[in-house]
């Protein structure tokens, strides 16, 4: 799959899906089905143009952290749907200022012509969000209006709901929503080196902009860049109020994995169970032993898991 930034040398012809994808969750996965059928039909690549940053980060950046999918991991579950090539433009305020016509004119009469648009059922764009699927349409592009998808329970696919359940440390019901299992990743950094000293070593990585979930351990599986095989882990999600951790971080003890020099790789982390909230213990005997319990409870879990 191509990644393009800007509008210089962008694929035309294709039929292009427009949105956010924060999550690229079942309904936005049920969108993508439908424009790689029209785009088969018409013997056409398939394109996605989305923004960066999500436009709630411009309009109201003083919110705590919402996005379910940073860029990298978007793009990759993208490719995963079929999509051929992502335009990501950066949403900034004059983007934003733009004119819903200037947006149609500028990015998808010239750069893209686009042989095909399919859009959200309530898709709006422009100064003020003044822009339609109809404003498409009258540029003379064909336009579909997709309507939301459903659970089986008929509850409309969501990010919000995401969202929601992952600030409950509902992980199985985020991951019924996402239709894949929730992740996260950065850059191992060095920590005060506490879990050395308490005999769990721990990888380092920082939340970020990424949605805060409820704090506390999970047992999680995690992958260290360079390795295909999934490590099971006891991780503490959230500031660690032993030691007043001021920034939401992500500490992931390996079980059984050799020590050596991880530093600066991208780990990634899927939690699959929230064991316990964070909790202060009135000695460091306290907070080891209960250490060695929640590893021991990641065990059962993520056995369990694979059933």
């Amino acid at each position: 799959m191509k990644l393009f930034n800007d509008l210089n040398g962008l694929p035309k012809n294709a039929v292009i899906a427009i949105g956010n994808f924060d999550g690229v969750h079942r309904g936005h996965r049920a969108l993508l089905t439908e424009a790689k059928t029209l785009a088969a039909a018409k013997g056409a690549s398939l394109g996605v143009l989305t923004f960066e940053p999500h436009p709630r980060k411009l309009f109201r950046p003083d919110e705590a952290a919402f996005r379910i999918t940073p860029p990298a991991i978007k793009h990759r579950l993208l490719g995963q749907c079929g999509v051929d090539f992502v335009v990501s433009l950066n949403f900034n305020w004059d983007f934003a200022s733009q004119s819903a016509e200037e947006f149609v004119q500028k990015i998808l009469v010239e750069a893209l012509a686009p042989v095909h648009v399919i859009v959200g059922f309530d898709f709006h764009f422009g100064q003020l969000r003044k822009g339609s699927a109809e404003t498409i349409e009258a540029a003379g592009i064909p336009v579909t209006k997709f309507a939301p998808a459903v659970s089986g329970m008929g509850e409309k696919y969501s990010s919000t709901a995401v969202r929601q359940a992952l600030r409950l440390g509902n992980i199985a019901e985020a991951n019924a929503i996402l239709g894949w299992d929730w992740e996260i990743e950065g850059p191992i950094f060095h920590g005060d080196r506490r879990g050395h000293e308490l005999g769990y070593p721990t990888a380092n990585v920082l939340l970020g902009d990424v949605l805060h979930p409820s704090y506390g351990i999970y047992a999680t599986w995690v992958q260290v860049e360079g390795e295909r095989e999934w490590r099971p882990a006891a991780t503490n999600i959230g500031i660690r109020p032993m030691f007043e951790v001021k920034q939401g971080q992500i500490e992931a003890h390996i079980l059984d994995f050799e020590d050596r020099d991880i530093y600066g790789k991208t780990l990634r982390i899927k939690p699959v169970k929230k064991l316990r909230g964070e909790a202060k213990f009135a000695s460091l005997e306290a907070l080891i032993a209960q250490i060695s319990a929640d590893c021991d409870e990641t065990r059962k879990t993520l056995a369990a898991a694979c059933g």
